[in-house]
């Protein structure tokens, strides 16, 4: 995708309560970009240049090793936080 179309996708698939501006999403892209997990490809679209970024074979080895580690930090939240009613 290109960076416009992933911020109305995020808008989207949030029904619109997480708006992710240009402004922070280019800077972000072109990390992950020098850290090697997207790839980036540009192609001329009605005479502008446009890229697509793609996530590489590493990159999604390090979004799956992320969202393992999200998963673990919302579990212990959720014991640290969860009520014990006790009578």
């Amino acid at each position: 995708m290109y960076g416009y179309e992933i911020t109305q996708k995020v808008k989207a698939e949030t029904n619109g309560n997480l708006i992710l501006k240009e402004g922070a999403l280019y800077p972000v892209l072109h990390k992950l970009e020098a850290q090697g997990w997207l790839t980036v490809e540009a192609e001329r679209v009605d005479g502008r240049l446009r890229k697509y970024y793609k996530i590489t074979e590493a990159g999604d080895k390090e979004r799956v090793n992320l969202l393992q580690s999200l998963q673990e930090y919302l579990k212990t939240m959720e014991q640290l936080f969860q009520p014990k009613w006790s009578y």
